[in-house]
């Protein structure tokens, strides 16, 4: 792993700079890039479901505590070119393992291979495992590794032959932000629905509704934004237990997140669906993640919504009948939506589905649309922009001559 040194602000003390990778569901690189770039990230460079950056130790706690449309955060031990399993063994055992996994680290290896003649997944797994071995030797003088320590899961992911070998720092998907122990049927991923958010124009001024809220992630995800709430307030991460990285630094972290919430914040955001059993667990989602005080969830049909104030975005993700005898009604379904935002000309509206004739049943053509996966369904989230809010005049004592 290619590394510097940079100067820091406590003497003559320097610290390694470390390459990471944030993933992201393909559609959403450009809302991870933004979210990269505000945290104050360096050498950003995007690619295809994945973001590089670099930092610090610190920056471990920092990126999984706050991005919000990334899978994971990886440290990118290497890449080289792997066309054998000698290649693949001596590239994986000259990367320096010793500076992360502790002597007695629980490691695991994932992988997988794409378009390369090291196409045996299983066999490469074996592989990296002994490389990593033989590696951990050169340090500590065993002959053993017991194993009983922190975890720590390496993935080598080859892709037209070349390996690149990465360290997973968050554990569990950051999608999992602990405030969802419930779901409806096929729940929209927490960062999915936040990259939804981030590509409108939707900001904590303006009304924000989703009329088919389900379990309530997309208005939850948006009072947690309007909050300043960080998306990885309420859960553990497996580098919490790693010794280089430390808990200090989390315990640090955390509470800096807790001071950052904005609770003089109240957007006006609001949610319903025909279930009774969505909206109670919508109310009971909300409350977990601190956000029930500013989210108005309401029983009723998607026909019978109303939008409240203008200049308000409606940003749902509907069904897409893709089961058989489910067509006619979301066909149904979408002309509501369209009739929804027809009842104010102030108002935008976002929604994702994987159905191509959306645009004649809504009845307009969508400003833009963007390709986006949600899990493994390819669908197009259709924008249709509004107006522009009117610029708030300044106050005649505030105004410039």
């Amino acid at each position: 792993m290619k590394t510097e040194t940079v100067g820091r602000n406590d003497g003559d003390k320097t610290m390694e700079r470390i390459n990471f990778i944030a993933t992201a569901s393909f559609g959403l690189e450009s809302s991870l890039k933004r979210e990269v770039l505000r945290l104050g990230f360096s050498d950003v460079h995007t690619f295809d479901g994945r973001v590089e950056f670099s930092g610090t130790e610190e920056d471990i706690v920092k990126a999984n505590l706050w991005l919000r449309c990334a899978s994971k955060v990886l440290i990118k031990m290497g890449a080289f070119r792997a066309t054998s399993f000698e290649d693949l063994f001596e590239g994986t055992k000259a990367l320096p393992w010793g500076e992360w996994i502790t002597e007695d680290g629980k490691f695991t290896v994932l992988g997988k291979s794409v378009k390369s003649q090291l196409h045996s997944v299983p066999d490469c797994q074996a592989i990296v495992k002994k490389a990593v071995v033989e590696k951990l030797k050169q340090k500590y003088p065993v002959s053993w590794f017991n194993e009983t320590g922190a975890e720590y899961t390496i993935q080598v992911s080859i892709h037209n032959d070349v390996a690149m070998l990465t360290l997973d720092t968050s554990g569990q998907s950051l999608h999992k932000r602990g405030y969802r122990a419930e779901a409806m049927t096929a729940p929209l991923k927490e960062t999915l629905a936040a990259g939804l958010i981030d590509l409108s124009y939707w900001n904590k001024s303006r009304p924000l509704l989703d009329p088919l809220c389900g379990s309530g992630t997309i208005p939850i995800e948006a009072a947690m934004i309007a909050r300043n709430v960080a998306p990885g307030l309420r859960r553990s991460f497996a580098s919490e237990q790693w010794p280089r990285v430390g808990q200090e630094r989390w315990r640090a972290g955390r509470v800096a997140a807790y001071q950052a919430i904005r609770y003089d914040v109240m957007p006006q955001i609001y949610g319903s669906d025909m279930s009774q059993e969505a909206i109670d667990l919508a109310r009971e989602n909300a409350e977990k993640a601190g956000v029930d005080d500013c989210i108005t969830f309401t029983v009723c049909r998607a026909e019978e919504a109303r939008l409240v104030g203008d200049y308000g975005c409606i940003i749902t993700n509907p069904p897409y009948g893709e089961r058989i005898g489910e067509v006619k009604e979301v066909e149904a379904l979408y002309r509501s939506l369209g009739a929804l935002l027809r009842q104010n000309a102030t108002w935008g509206a976002y929604v994702i589905t994987s159905m191509e004739y959306f645009e004649s049943l809504f009845g307009r053509r969508a400003d833009a649309k963007r390709k986006i996966f949600n899990g493994r369904i390819k669908t197009d989230y259709y924008q249709f922009y509004g107006p522009k809010p009117p610029k708030q005049k300044a106050h005649p004592a505030t105004e410039t001559k």
